[in-house]
């Protein structure tokens, strides 16, 4: 036998859309919220901290290009990528160093600033500077490292591990959650696909939405191609523009893009980032696209 509330939503489905969206969990960062209704959010910088000078430019350039798109903006970069191919490959400045530079950039420029953690030792000294801890998607089950991030009192991105459904980050979710920290994000980031291929289920975006967080579209990442090229990473940006208007069309709550302004040079995930004189025009047709998508979700 259906519950009231159950016959309520048969005779009145739109109006069970409005209340399902409404109860969903808004996340604040900065100046800026997250999440159902409001507007598209863009993670965006180099997967690595560089130097102090590349990652200071870099900044600056996507606030400015930012501002112009009235797109809200979360600087991220990482002080550590700890899961690299190979031995010999590109990690960064280390935790220290890479939070001073961190620390520099939000200062200065006012920004939110995302980057990762990979142990539960680093949450607290991440906490300190960033205002989003991100748990990489290879570490998405570790409860630990969940619980220490959860600790900090600081928004937390669960990236999907490439080996988990949408529906089993309900369970990683649930481990920061029991910290008594409901700051949320699950980001989609694609799907193990055979060897050295990933491919994005655009069900997973809807499915990631019922558990009432804000869902991102990691669509770099999504167009990578893991240790395709032996001792790295290979990757198709020419996907990346397509991927990332499908995610919000769909009605994605933010999208996350490792941008270089000089690919081929870049020390770490380079083949899939995209080129930064190339955001300006995709940005204003994904922001187009994600307004269109939330008037449908409204009516």
């Amino acid at each position: 036998m259906s519950s009231p509330q159950s016959a309520r939503a048969k005779r009145h489905p739109q109006a069970a859309a409005r209340a399902e969206a409404e109860t969903a969990r808004i996340i604040t960062v900065g100046r800026f919220c997250i999440g159902a209704r409001q507007p598209l959010v863009l993670i965006a910088g180099p997967c690595a901290i560089e130097s102090e000078a590349h990652a200071l430019r870099m900044a600056e350039r996507l606030v400015e290009i930012a501002a112009q798109a009235r797109v809200p903006l979360i600087f991220k970069a990482s002080y550590d990528k700890a899961n690299r191919s190979s031995l010999s490959a590109y990690r960064g400045p280390g935790l220290s160093k890479g939070l001073n530079i961190l620390r520099k950039i939000k200062h200065r420029l006012a920004v939110p600033i995302l980057t990762d953690i990979h142990e539960p030792a680093q949450a607290a000294a991440a906490a300190e500077v960033c205002d989003v801890l991100q748990i990489p998607a290879f570490l998405s089950r570790q409860t630990d490292l969940l619980i220490a991030a959860g600790r900090t009192g600081r928004v937390v991105n669960l990236k999907k591990g490439q080996f988990l459904s949408p529906w089993e980050m309900a369970n990683a979710a649930e481990k920061v959650a029991s910290t008594g920290n409901d700051q949320i994000i699950l980001t989609e980031r694609g799907a193990s696909f055979g060897y050295n291929n990933l491919v994005v289920d655009m069900r997973s975006f809807p499915i990631l939405a019922k558990t009432g967080r804000p869902v991102i579209f990691d669509v770099t990442h999504a167009v990578q191609l893991p240790g395709g090229q032996g001792a790295s990473s290979g990757g198709q940006p020419e996907f990346i523009e397509p991927l990332a208007r499908a995610g919000c069309a769909i009605g994605v709550d933010g999208i996350f893009m490792e941008v270089h302004d000089q690919p081929s040079r870049a020390l770490s995930d380079g083949s899939n980032a995209l080129p930064l004189e190339r955001l300006p025009a995709l940005l204003a047709k994904l922001s187009a696209l994600a307004k269109l998508a939330r008037t449908w979700s409204a009516s």
